[in-house]
């Protein structure tokens, strides 16, 4: 079995952070969120793993590299034809796969648990195709599986305005290549012009075999910045208690207090009246001085920090904040960024430079 990571698309509902760094480069417990799908891919013994990407895309490839360091051979794909949906993703990796089979995995998707009983189901039963399912307060936004009386599987609708089902399609899926060639040779492109999984899919339950499992609680699609900071919480719920450690490089003054599981790379300093109440992962070289660091945040790299309080939220590296005891909640704070007190200079106001698709409360 082969795996393709889905990392093309232009993550507009993340601008503007998007702007600048790809969404599937957007840290949560800080560290890529495609670090996820690499380390889940590989625990379930897969080796040969190809990253659909953009064309004219090399950050993910310069962050990413040869895939060596998880036991894995990585493979970049640059997604030909436009903007011609899911489902052309593994026709555009045909030549790679072959007739092998290959798990599809979106890169922007967090997941908890392990993908052994989904490779498992597929191995056993020798299906066609295997799906992944979680029940969801909002399935119209995504593809939705049709079931009949019994629990067979009948169809998949994608989107659909009044879903049959309060269940979603996970970006995960396993296929037989022979017989996704079939199916995407068989349908023809949406009214958006794209070849949409769904009826690849649809294609695949009707004229083959195809299983499926759900989940439970260990699945997120990242596409918004409230599902962003969702799958950060979700992944620092997750901290290993053997992980939540503290360089012996950091510099820390008597009235520094770590609360939970917190773990902190080297060379921080951590200077005078320091709270923080884990779980929170703060990187290395950072600095910070009379702050609050509050559950489920996340520091980058040379970050500094300080007369902040800071919670539920994701700080990525080199930002520079200082706010007068201000308290930020629920943020995600792109690199480089520089937040300052409004009391720093004059005339006193709110002094803002604001990007595109800026979301600010004053």
């Amino acid at each position: 079995m082969k795996a393709v990571i889905a990392a093309g698309g232009r993550g507009t509902r993340l601008r503007p952070i998007t702007w600048t760094l790809n969404k599937h480069l957007i840290p949560l417990a800080n560290e890529p969120m495609l670090f996820n799908a690499l380390k889940k891919i590989s625990a379930v013994g897969v080796t040969e793993v190809a990253i659909n990407v953009n064309p004219g895309e090399d950050m993910i490839q310069e962050v990413c590299g040869d895939g060596s360091q998880w036991g894995l051979k990585l493979t970049y794909i640059e997604q030909q034809g436009g903007a011609l949906g899911v489902g052309h993703i593994l026709f555009n990796a045909a030549d790679w796969i072959g007739d092998d089979d290959v798990l599809l995995y979106f890169g922007d998707n967090v997941v908890l648990g392990s993908l052994q009983e989904m490779v498992d189901r597929f191995n056993a039963e020798k299906l066609d195709a295997s799906f992944a399912f979680v029940e969801v307060e909002d399935p119209e936004r995504f593809g939705v599986p049709v079931f009949d009386d019994s629990g067979n599987l009948l169809e998949i609708e994608e989107k659909p305005s009044s879903p049959k089902s309060q269940f979603a399609q996970t970006g995960l899926y396993i296929y037989k290549m022979p017989k996704y060639m079939e199916a995407y040779k068989n349908i023809t492109p949406s009214a958006r012009g794209e070849y949409e999984i769904a009826d690849i899919n649809t294609h695949i339950i009707k004229n083959g075999t195809a299983g499926y499992g759900t989940m439970v609680g260990w699945w997120k699609d990242t596409g918004t910045p409230e599902a962003l900071l969702e799958g950060n919480q979700l992944l620092l719920n997750e901290l290993p208690v053997e992980e939540a450690l503290i360089d012996d490089t950091v510099i820390k003054l008597d009235d520094v207090r770590i609360q939970g599981r917190v773990k902190i790379g080297r060379d921080t300093v951590l200077g005078r009246n320091v709270l923080i109440r884990g779980p929170v992962v703060i990187g290395d070289n950072v600095k910070l001085d009379n702050v609050y660091i509050g559950p489920h945040t996340t520091i980058g790299n040379r970050s500094e920090i300080k007369n902040t309080e800071i919670e539920h939220s994701i700080i990525m590296s080199d930002s520079t904040i200082e706010t007068s005891s201000k308290r930020i909640v629920d943020s995600i704070i792109g690199p480089k960024a520089t937040i300052v007190s409004e009391a720093s200079s004059y005339p006193r106001g709110h002094r803002l430079i604001a990007g595109e698709n800026t979301y600010l409360e004053l």
